[in-house]
């Protein structure tokens, strides 16, 4: 999926890759999508863990960054262009995105709030949004070659964290 987009994922491909028989694939899988929602979930979960490991880092809010800048933002990025098309991975990613943006928001929270900001003015979760999305915007950009403004960029949000991020315990 990364490499050729979605589309070019078929059984065929996949079993190759694999090393297996289409007929294994499909055993495990009846339709493409259900394999794609199964690699979502894992992916999902994977991520999931990885957000907490951030969170238990000692500078949280970078880890954070580090984590939506990840490889696996390209990858959610293509199951966001297929949820365009099949309901059933885009709830999938909804679920998956409110767990994982509900635990960011909490982080961000807590950091604002030790640094004595005015959270009505700052509302964590719109920061928290920002950041994210800037982060995605990145990945897919860097993804398409483009690079215009992102060192600016990256060096403007690590000044951020730098400034906000949790004191340690």
């Amino acid at each position: 999926m990364l490499e050729e987009g979605y589309a070019a994922a078929t059984s065929r491909r996949v079993a190759a890759r694999a090393g297996v028989r289409p007929a294994l694939v499909h055993y495990y899988f009846p339709s493409m999508d259900d394999l794609f929602l199964a690699v979502l979930r894992e992916g999902a979960e994977t991520n999931l863990d990885r957000q907490r490991e951030a969170l238990a880092d000692e500078r949280p809010l970078h880890a954070l960054w580090q984590l939506n800048n990840a490889h696996g933002a390209r990858l959610l990025m293509e199951f966001m262009a297929l949820a365009n098309h099949r309901k059933e991975i885009r709830s999938e990613i909804i679920g998956y995105a409110s767990r994982f943006g509900e635990l960011e928001e909490s982080a961000v929270t807590l950091a604002l709030r030790a640094h004595g900001v005015d959270m009505a003015e700052f509302p964590p979760v719109v920061m928290s949004m920002i950041v994210t999305s800037l982060a995605r915007i990145l990945v897919l950009e860097r993804s398409l070659g483009i690079s215009r403004g992102h060192d600016e960029a990256t060096a403007f949000i690590e000044r951020l964290l730098d400034k906000y991020e949790l004191p340690p315990n």
